[in-house]
């Protein structure tokens, strides 16, 4: 797995992938749509309605949704008081429908531009694919690197991981994620 994205010079990019890193991009990005659920409703649902829904104001027990989706106030480490924990279900209850949106449709869109690849090729990124392929890219390294409970310690003894090691392919998918990631960043400000 060796295609990086590069710059096509007009804020966009592009990237060769083989039919097999097109599959596990794609399989992983479907992954996510499964963790990231539904969206609401359906297409007989009333759209005033949908405006002024809201979400939950608890922050998701699984540790992978609450690296996607976490607290806007407080945090790991810090102290929990009652006027914390109701600013965050506040913002939370009002935020987090639309940011579950933006990821769905973030990880859609990379599906059906993989889909209309063809299994492998040139993939070709405007500039607006750009940022969304990035948000993709970053939510998946966001659930990999909390499903592998990898702290910033960790990174760089992955890279020694011996071949017996279980947590060795999705070990792989991280850092290859990485490095797509830092390619396609480094193609767009160029």
């Amino acid at each position: 797995m060796a295609g990086l994205f590069e710059s096509t010079g007009d804020g966009g990019a592009a990237i060769a992938l083989d039919e097999v890193e097109a599959s596990i991009l794609r399989s992983l990005e479907v992954q996510m749509l499964e963790l990231i659920g539904p969206g609401p409703g359906g297409p007989d649902d009333d759209p005033l309605a949908a405006l002024f829904a809201e979400g939950p104001s608890e922050a998701p027990a699984d540790p992978a949704l609450a690296r996607l989706f976490p607290d806007a106030y407080g945090g790991p480490g810090a102290p929990e008081d009652d006027e914390t924990r109701v600013a965050a279900a506040e913002f939370r209850r009002y935020t987090e429908l639309d940011l579950r949106a933006r990821k769905r449709d973030d990880a859609l869109q990379v599906v059906r531009m993989l889909d209309g690849l063809g299994g492998g090729g040139m993939l070709k990124l405007a500039a607006p694919d750009c940022l969304r392929w990035l948000g993709a890219l970053n939510d998946l390294r966001l659930t990999l690197g909390a499903r592998l409970e990898i702290t910033d310690e960790d990174e760089q003894g992955l890279y020694g991981l011996p071949d017996g090691d279980e947590r060795k392919p999705l070990v792989m998918a991280y850092l290859w994620l990485g490095a797509l990631q830092e390619s396609l960043l480094e193609a767009i400000t160029d």
